[in-house]
């Protein structure tokens, strides 16, 4: 299993974030959550409520942890956009969500952060226009 160290920089504020994240949704709160998110199915406005919820509130700790890397100089500043910022986690929940799983071991955080987030954050510029 490839891990990486609880740093306060670098790749690992977002597996510490990602971690966090994988804690509440392990959680029986968070078994409920996902209860609730199958059982919606396709009903838009609960799903629309929870976005409204998890909107710029859930966005703004990626967007503090980015806005460190491109100060840092490991990530484009074009990546501080609360769509990009939030990628990892909306990865992990998909793990919850649509694959079922109780948690997520470890090396697939490792994976969104190493194989995902990481890349994205740090090849993304300008769009063409």
């Amino acid at each position: 299993m490839r891990t990486r160290p609880r740093t306060p920089d670098g790749p690992g504020d977002v597996l510490v974030l990602l971690r966090g994240a994988n804690r509440h949704w392990s959680s029986p709160l968070g078994a409920i959550l996902r209860e609730l998110l199958s059982a919606a199915g396709g009903a838009s406005d609960f799903l629309a409520q929870l976005q409204d919820q998890s909107g710029e509130a859930a966005a703004a700790p990626w967007l503090t942890v980015l806005g460190r890397a491109v100060a840092r100089g490991e990530a484009a500043p074009e990546a501080l956009h609360p769509r990009v910022a939030t990628v990892a986690v909306v990865l992990l929940r998909n793990e919850f969500v649509v694959r079922g799983v109780p948690t997520a071991p470890d090396d697939v955080l490792v994976e969104i952060t190493d194989e995902v987030y990481l890349p994205l954050v740090r090849r993304r510029g300008p769009v063409p226009g």
